[in-house]
């Protein structure tokens, strides 16, 4: 009778001391899982790295166009009589805002069509060529000013000379040039106030500032700072 009594104590203490078997599986399984992630993870970072590269190279090649208009408007104008700056980053062509208006005008100067008509034909013949053409999304004409005035006048004042330069250009009395019907379709005006000012030797140069330029944008110029962003981020 103790025998049996002393194996029925027994037993329950075997049980206590025994380990539950679904914690094994349970860490097997977290395990597995883990694995499963970490595999996932770095499947989706190969991934972006991959198409970070694909937009790297795609970015070198627009830069490249980009770089090749500059260089194709600079052997152009380089030695132009026309008075003209041309932005070796940008490719924006600046003429000082003389050249065109007279003070608080908007009329066009006789001047300021000739240098149109000298110079509209010759940029139009290579920002529109067939080799840059496909790149090309936009032609903006851009109005500046200086401080005198209030904002908002120099921003109407602006607009409306950017304007009259657009509309001089496309005007019937225009003399023609193989792309006036094309750039119908691609060229723009806006009109900047003094919101952009250009500064000579660290400060603002009020005259060089009140300017009219031409500027091309390429189809992918968004998208090549959004990557650009992007790759600046991952190099850091």
């Amino acid at each position: 009778m103790g025998a049996r009594v002393e194996r029925s104590v027994a037993q329950p203490s075997r049980i206590l001391h025994e380990k539950p078997q679904y914690w094994t599986s349970y860490s097997d399984m977290m395990a597995g899982l883990l694995m499963v992630f970490m595999l996932f993870l770095t499947l989706i970072l190969l991934d972006y790295r991959t198409m970070l590269e694909e937009k790297q190279s795609e970015i070198e090649r627009l830069l490249g166009v980009k770089a090749q208009i500059i260089q194709a408007l600079d052997r152009e104008f380089s030695d132009s009589k026309l008075d003209i700056e041309i932005d070796p980053q940008t490719g924006a062509i600046r003429f000082k805002g003389g050249v065109f208006f007279e003070l608080d005008s908007t009329e066009i100067s006789n001047t300021g069509r000739l240098y149109l008509e000298e110079f509209i034909p010759k940029y139009m013949a290579i920002i529109l060529s067939p080799s840059f053409r496909p790149y090309v999304a936009q032609i903006i004409v851009e109005g500046h000013t200086d401080q005198s005035g209030s904002y908002l006048y120099n921003l109407d004042l602006s607009q409306r000379r950017a304007f009259a330069v657009v509309r001089e250009i496309l005007d019937p009395d225009f003399p023609e040039f193989p792309e006036k019907q094309l750039l119908q379709t691609e060229i723009t005006a806006n009109g900047r106030s003094y919101s952009q000012p250009l500064q000579e030797n660290g400060r603002i140069d009020w005259d060089r500032s009140r300017r009219v330029e031409f500027q091309f944008r390429l189809k992918d110029d968004e998208l090549i700072q959004q990557v650009k962003d992007l790759l600046g981020k991952e190099q850091q």
